[in-house]
């Protein structure tokens, strides 16, 4: 064999391992980004399901709340903002208003004892709570699927690939601002 087509086997096997690292890492990315996607959805399911309990437990004790109104006006905002979100990170912010709000009410409902005796708001809330740790779970689902995404888009050589064909950064669930402190229920009247 000739020291040229050495050269020339050597240059074609060098450029068929480069090839080979490119279609990995872009396939690796692929299938990370898919992952995201799909933990995606399954967040937005358990969110949809807790959007849909939500008027529910709201019609149940809205008769017996009349100085709650705010709630449940913050409530409706917030479905609404989550139902016209575009974007991860405006899901992302519209779900945080809607954990806020749920948070004061169900303090709230906790607080009228002649609410918790009602069989329909103990199912409901006895739902939601279920809804909320799938919630939980499908949020560290995403997360987890997002943090691996993540890493591989900053990482070398994938950085490269991902550049090269769009892969960016996701955003990831966060706690809402301010959920270390346990919401506080003001259940007097104004002005007594």
């Amino acid at each position: 064999m000739t020291k040229q087509r050495k050269q020339i086997i050597g240059a074609v096997a060098a450029v068929v391992v480069i090839l080979l690292m490119f279609i990995t890492s872009y396939n690796g990315l692929v299938n990370k980004e898919t992952r995201v996607d799909q933990t995606s959805a399954d967040l937005e399911v358990q969110l949809q399901r807790r959007f849909d309990l939500i008027p529910n437990l709201v019609s149940a004790v809205q008769g017996a709340m009349t100085q709650e109104r705010e709630i449940f006006t913050e409530l409706a905002e917030a479905r609404s903002n989550y139902a016209g979100a575009s974007s991860d990170d405006d899901r992302i912010q519209a779900g945080a208003q809607v954990e806020s709000a749920l948070g004061r009410l169900l303090v709230i409902v906790e607080n009228y004892p002649e609410l918790t005796s009602l069989q329909n708001v103990r199912d409901l809330q006895v739902q939601l709570e279920g809804t909320e740790n799938r919630v939980a779970q499908a949020r560290r689902d995403y997360n987890e699927a997002t943090t691996s995404f993540n890493r591989a888009v900053r990482s070398f050589p994938r950085s490269i690939v991902a550049g090269l064909f769009g892969f960016e950064k996701r955003a990831l669930f966060e706690a809402v601002e301010g959920s270390e402190t346990a919401p506080t229920v003001d259940l007097n009247p104004q002005g007594s």
